[in-house]
């Protein structure tokens, strides 16, 4: 398979690599040191599953070489070896960050390390609630180890897998760093390969559903979510898709590769219309069973491998063959695209056992079906949807973490085990939302599971085939499915934001980041890891837990980082570095943006199927920091014509504090930038197009009536050549309004289910001008439940600058 291979460099520097009898060690860069062990003295320089390059610049380091003992030592660390088998006595390396009260230190062979950070795991099948997640390359110690004894390699010949040789053998990485985990992170992707940039429709909504559709079932489905307002970027189907219970089906019906004509009369007309509908498509493969006789491609198969068709013996799934890979990819998995399917769903669920020892037929499923879909799908950037199989697998996005049961636990795990699984690199997870396997219904769960999927790398609908578990929103109480259609409305308009911190050139560090990576050195960063950075501009605190009916609002603790932070939805200003309690209805989920942001958005307000380039674009602004983001596109994305297959397009977007100003491209584009709870005068925004004043800009004030904040908001239209640059002056120093948070206090105290009283006391309260410490002490002497103080309190306190409700 020399036509399917991975971009690869792993002979590393000889400037970067100390040997002897039996061991070499190899400073990769100058945060990672390779350790290799070998009884004969053979060492391994081809590319592994998770390190494909190994040649980089040699860092600085300096030996002392003895007869019985070798010291390496860098700016980083300190390893001092015997010159014998690996041991816990022979090989020690001691680390020069001070992060624990006695030092940092590893020997060989000894146990995780108890405050690595943790990886993520191969599946979520079956699981209800939390799963071990292993060890990641991120550690409070400083360091991690990374073993990749056990990786299979790249033949140099076929750039087939194989596993290594055997014998005594140790191959392994470690990571010096610190608490600069951003830098480790780069560092593990400079090694193991940079995670892909995903297509832009595949971060739309994608339905998926354990069902046996026929045609006219799907399509009529497809155009309900359509008249609902709902938008989709991908169609899944399922199993069925393929022969399955019928007589003629000679094993259990998993796999199959012919389409039952039954249920889809017209495969490639089926497909055309999904297509028509901007939908792209994918169909579910348990590739395990092989190729039995009733299929279509039996024949053209079984002469590819020369297989005897004479007792109508089957073909059975073989990855550890080149040959059959093959044929599987050539033959039967081409045979089907040709229907006009765009990605497969790679559904392996047998384990790591093949008839070679050391064989894990996943890698092999997910390496080289991503490699084909990008050979043969050359007017797209591929995908493939599988399982997680190690270290290495961020190279073929995207991950399937398949079948999780439906209930409040699985949802609470979820945000952790997304952000934590960063931790190894592996950055585009795709959920069940709602949960796969039954359960219990609760519609509030799923409404809020969809809520969190918005700010998830794929937001992807699926259940089994059990009739009262379809995510169709319309089949749930209205409330809430008015949240989910208007959380995947607001998913679509999300994908200008998502797309651009996906394809930006400069770092490919994943979408979703634990918020340790940013404030390594913060102890109260590590107490939250269910909220998360969600890009550059985002703080995501998803609501894992029911409202409480006496107050219809759910509850979210979380650590607000230093600087002031503007909640997206509500425009409440909040005073950073502290960690505090917040409570939002139904509607709404805490997602934080701190001054200084940039959020582009999708401008029309139910953006259609496809994720196509707008033609238009809101952009959400929080002043008071300097702030810059890259908008990308692909001209591929383009709803008109479609460019050149390498045109992308970078608008960078730029705020000055001091100066107050805001400058971009026009790109062509409607533009409506909102300033979001600012204290800017509209009458003083000035805006110029290439220096000269610009008189159809509208300048005006929108406010919230709900929750006290205005924004101000410029409109620019679309009649401007792409290369004109667009410049708004607010005026120098612009800075964050101060709430009037009266209304939304009266709004809280209304929606309470309790007594008048109470109410009357509360309110009592809050009018009376007293200073808010003694206004707190008050309230909490009337005794009463937190849920009814406690979403009072966090708007008295949000921000230090309000003074109470004037009167």
């Amino acid at each position: 398979m020399n036509d399917d291979k991975l971009s690869n460099d792993p002979i590393a520097n000889p400037a970067s690599t100390i040997s002897g009898p039996n061991y070499r060690f190899t400073l990769l860069t100058p945060l990672v040191l390779r350790y290799e062990w070998s009884a004969d003295n053979s060492f391994e320089d081809r590319p592994s599953t998770f390190a494909t390059h190994r040649n980089f610049p040699s860092p600085d380091f300096r030996t002392i070489d003895s007869p019985n003992n070798l010291q390496i030592i860098s700016p980083n660390f300190h390893l001092t070896y015997n010159k014998t088998r690996f041991s816990p006595h022979g090989l020690v390396v001691t680390f020069n960050a001070k992060l624990t009260d006695h030092g940092a230190e590893w020997r060989f062979g000894q146990q995780t390390d108890r405050l690595n950070l943790g990886g993520t795991a191969r599946t979520l099948d079956l699981i209800d609630g939390r799963c071990d997640m292993g060890t990641g390359i991120l550690s409070r110690a400083g360091y991690a180890v990374l073993d990749d004894s056990e990786s299979m390699v790249f033949d140099d010949k076929t750039s087939f897998l194989t596993p290594r040789p055997e014998g005594d053998r140790v191959d392994g990485y470690i990571f010096a760093y610190g608490q600069d985990y951003k830098a480790a992170m780069e560092a593990f992707y400079a090694i193991s390969g940079q995670q892909p940039v995903v297509p832009r429709w595949c971060l739309g909504n994608w339905w998926s559903r354990y069902y046996a559709y026929t045609e006219r079932e799907y399509l009529a489905l497809m155009r309900k979510f359509g008249s609902e307002g709902v938008p989709l970027s991908v169609a899944v189907i399922d199993m069925d898709w393929h022969w399955v219970k019928e007589e003629f089906v000679e094993h259990t019906g998993w796999t199959g590769y012919s389409w039952n004509k039954d249920l889809f009369p017209d495969p490639k007309g089926f497909l055309d219309k999904l297509h028509e509908m901007k939908l792209k498509t994918t169909l579910n493969d348990h590739p395990h069973s092989g190729v039995h006789s009733h299929e279509d491609v039996y024949e053209e198969l079984a002469q590819a491998l020369n297989h005897d068709t004479g007792h109508k013996d089957p073909i059975h799934f073989d990855p550890t063959s080149p040959e059959f890979m093959h044929a599987f990819l050539n033959v039967v998995h081409r045979g089907v695209e040709k229907d006009g399917v765009d990605f497969w769903w790679i559904d392996w669920q047998q384990g790591l056992q093949s008839r070679v020892p050391g064989f894990d037929p996943l890698w092999a499923l997910n390496h080289f079906q991503y490699l084909d879909t990008q050979k043969s799908k050359p007017d797209s950037l591929p995908i493939i949807f599988s399982r997680y199989a190690g270290p290495g697998s961020h190279r073929y996005p995207v991950g399937f973490s398949g079948d999780t049961v439906a209930s409040w636990k699985s949802l609470r795990f979820q945000p952790e085990f997304t952000a934590t699984a960063s931790n190894i690199g592996f950055g585009w997870w795709s959920h069940d939302i709602g949960g796969h396997l039954p359960g219990y219904r609760d519609d509030e769960c799923a409404a809020r599971w969809v809520q969190y999927g918005v700010y998830s790398p794929i937001l992807r609908l699926h259940s089994t085939v059990n009739k009262w578990m379809s995510k169709e929103p319309w089949l749930y109480r209205s409330e809430y499915m008015e949240a989910m259609r208007d959380a995947m409305q607001f998913r679509h308009r999300l994908v200008p934001y998502i797309y651009s911190v996906n394809a930006d050139g400069k770092s490919r560090l994943p979408l979703v980041q634990p918020l340790y990576w940013q404030y390594p050195e913060r102890g109260v960063a590590y107490h939250y890891p269910n909220q998360y950075h969600f890009g550059p501009s985002m703080i995501v605190a998803p609501i894992v837990d029911p409202r409480d009916e006496r107050s219809n609002l759910a509850e979210a603790k979380m650590w607000i980082p230093p600087r002031r932070h503007v909640d997206m939805f509500t425009g409440t200003v909040y005073d950073g570095d502290r960690e505090v309690k917040v409570y939002r209805d139904l509607d709404r989920v805490p997602v934080l943006l701190p001054e200084g942001s940039i959020v582009p958005l999708d401008g029309e307000a139910i953006p259609g199927n496809g994720c196509l380039n707008p033609v238009g674009f809101e952009v959400l602004v929080v002043v008071g920091r300097e702030g810059q983001f890259e908008l990308v596109e692909d001209a591929r994305d383009d709803q008109g014509p479609q460019g050149d297959n390498s045109t992308q397009r970078a608008n960078v977007i730029t705020f000055d504090q001091a100066a107050g100003r805001w400058c971009c491209d026009s790109g062509g584009k409607d533009w409506r930038f909102r300033f979001i709870s600012s204290a800017i005068d509209p009458s003083a925004v000035q805006v110029s197009v290439d220096g000269a004043p610009f008189e159809e800009a509208r300048v005006h004030k929108v406010a919230a009536s709900a929750s006290g904040h205005s924004d101000v908001v410029v409109e620019i239209p679309a009649d401007l050549p792409a290369s004109d640059k667009i410049e708004i002056q607010l005026g120098p120093n612009p800075q964050l309004a101060v709430l009037d948070h009266t209304e939304a206090l009266e709004t809280i105290l209304r929606n309470y289910q309790t007594g008048f009283k109470h109410k009357d006391n509360i309110w009592t309260i809050l009018k009376s001008r007293q200073t808010l410490s003694v206004q707190i002490g008050r309230l909490l002497s009337l005794e009463l439940d937190e849920v009814f103080t406690g979403p009072i309190v966090e708007l008295m306190l949000a921000d230090s600058r309000w003074q109470g409700i004037v009167v």
